[in-house]
């Protein structure tokens, strides 16, 4: 399924052909997204991308592709229903990055798309001269978006991004469960879809500013940030008002007696 063909450039070339319009356009329809992550978040916010129109492009790992293929049961075919859940819409393709001629393939690439999403930890593409600089200088009009457990910059940047951990640091586990019972974690992985929804819309905003001024745009979105994002008012309770949050079980601390 993942073998390299040697005609490779000619069947990327064939995978990126021109969208014909139509009479029902959709949003997104003639942008192309090179896909370079993988698991939820980064996979989340392409397929949103996809689902508006654009062509996705998602480049997988020689012989294992996404981790994601493998978790089950259940499976579809060959394929588990966990990585089908995010990555409808899209196209793959096998490339070494790892390899010169690979990281060639994926700058050639790079210069045929409007967009580049990745996940990796922060300065892994660099090291394959595919960070963002070297990126950039190939095409300048690209939206690169990078995907992160805690940005690019700063003391926790090369520490790998998990949602369990990235939810326990933020705080969201401690006010999440019954009232006097443990911190819980949600049923589904909320800081990775939360990222991935944060980045699909700063990529639409990207894509707007491109198209204002022709320059491209380096997107830095992480777990973080996105899931202390979404602490809302418990957040502003304690930074305006000192208020310590906790768990409420059912209840709503804010409109309610504390009645389940």
């Amino acid at each position: 399924m993942f073998r390299q063909h040697q005609s490779i450039r000619t069947n990327l070339r064939r995978l990126l052909s021109n969208t014909q319009p139509g009479e029902n356009v959709r949003p997104l329809e003639g942008v192309k997204v090179l896909d370079l992550t993988r698991v939820l978040a980064g996979p989340f916010a392409t397929m949103i991308l996809g689902d508006m129109g654009a062509e996705i492009i998602k480049v997988e790992r020689p012989g294992a592709g996404d981790d994601t293929r493998s978790w089950g049961p259940p499976f579809v075919g060959d394929e588990s229903a966990y990585f089908l859940s995010v990555n409808r819409n899209k196209k793959s393709v096998a490339v070494n990055l790892k390899d010169p001629r690979g990281a060639k393939i994926i700058l050639e690439l790079a210069g045929m798309c409007d967009v580049l999403v990745e996940n990796y930890l922060p300065g892994k593409l660099d090291q394959m001269g595919l960070g963002y600089d070297d990126v950039h200088k190939a095409a300048p009009r690209l939206v690169y978006c990078s995907i992160s457990g805690y940005g690019q910059t700063g003391p926790l940047s090369q520490r790998p991004g998990y949602d369990s951990i990235a939810s326990a640091v933020s705080g969201m586990m401690h006010i999440t469960g019954p009232e006097d019972g443990d911190p819980v974690r949600p049923g589904v992985a909320m800081t990775d879809l939360a990222t991935g929804l944060y980045a699909h819309g700063a990529i639409m905003a990207a894509l707007l500013q491109c198209h204002r001024t022709g320059r491209g745009v380096h997107i830095d979105c992480n777990l973080l940030s996105t899931q202390v994002a979404c602490l809302t008012h418990i957040a502003a309770n304690y930074l305006n008002a000192g208020k310590e949050a906790r768990r409420w079980g059912t209840a709503h601390e804010s409109i309610s007696d504390g009645v389940s």
